[in-house]
């Protein structure tokens, strides 16, 4: 695989993450720095660790994996998601953002990061060296995932709850096309 082709890759894999902390970073209104890049390291480790473990599995584990990826996505996005819409609508004033939570960061990340499991599969069929993908993806998507929620914390300044609610609506609606897509395929 070609050092172009390893980018490309790279930053492809992290436009979910890239899209979700834009998402957070406008719901918690003024993220600090140390919580962008909190955050662009979760979502870069999580997104570094799956393609290597979908890449361990290789051929095995192919059919599993495709069989459950898409519930385990939706699941996991709906869920965040839904609880991120209830937080904007319902929540007080004075409450925490549901965003701050690590086990909702954490959740998020795997949530977004599954296909590259997938992709880690295909990649034991190629003679890639899945440490320097694996490394590309997660520098990647750290850098998209700060740099996210740095642009979603200038919109969250003006429009804090209702970008929680529509950042809510996002997720589960990429859980749900994520749903959709496996099993119409």
């Amino acid at each position: 695989m070609s050092p172009f082709a390893v980018v490309l890759l790279a930053f492809s894999m992290s436009v979910d993450a890239f899209a979700v902390s834009v998402g957070r970073g406008a719901a918690l209104g003024r993220p600090r720095y140390s919580e962008a890049l909190r955050s662009g390291a979760v979502f870069g480790v999580v997104e570094a660790i799956t393609p290597v473990i979908g890449w361990v599995a290789g051929v095995a584990a192919s059919s599993f994996v495709q069989a459950v990826d898409h519930w385990l996505a939706f699941g996991l996005l709906a869920a965040v998601g839904l609880h991120m819409l209830y937080a904007a609508v319902w929540k007080k004033a004075d409450a925490k953002p549901v965003g701050r939570s690590f086990t909702v960061l954490m959740a998020t990340a795997i949530g977004t990061s599954l296909d590259a499991m997938a992709v880690g599969v295909s990649l034991a069929f190629l003679n890639v060296n899945i440490v320097v993908v694996a490394t590309a993806i997660g520098l990647a998507t750290f850098l998209m995932s700060s740099g996210g929620m740095l642009i979603g914390r200038l919109i969250g300044e003006h429009f804090g709850r209702i970008a929680e609610a529509v950042a809510g609506i996002a997720l589960f609606g990429l859980g749900l096309s994520i749903l959709i897509e496996h099993l119409t395929a």
